[in-house]
């Protein structure tokens, strides 16, 4: 993990709030890739997804955390710090199959 996070202590194991990116799947939008808040467990799109939820879900919680969920890629990103985190051991499976909307 990285040296430079300051918010390591936020990492929880989580479950996902959903097979996609949450708000996409309710409006029925496109997303490229997923991103997983390893705060409280929500699904968001990342930001070459025209919502850019999983920003905007950082912006209205602070959660600082995300992962690369589409599938487990074993990195994560500190909005924060603006650092990358290994987290290689540290994985969330996924809930079941996700659906491709790119």
């Amino acid at each position: 993990m990285s040296a430079h996070c300051k918010h390591l202590d936020s990492i929880k194991p989580v479950t996902p709030s959903a097979r996609g990116c949450e708000e996409c799947l309710k409006i029925h939008s496109q997303w490229v890739h997923l991103r997983l808040c390893r705060t409280c467990g929500h699904v968001g799109c990342c930001d070459d997804s025209p919502n850019r939820h999983a920003t905007k879900h950082f912006h209205a919680t602070r959660h600082p955390i995300i992962e690369g969920y589409d599938p487990p890629e074993g990195w994560g990103w500190c909005y924060a710090d603006e650092v990358f985190i290994d987290l290689r051991a540290d994985t969330t499976p996924q809930v079941g199959p996700i659906p491709r909307y790119y």
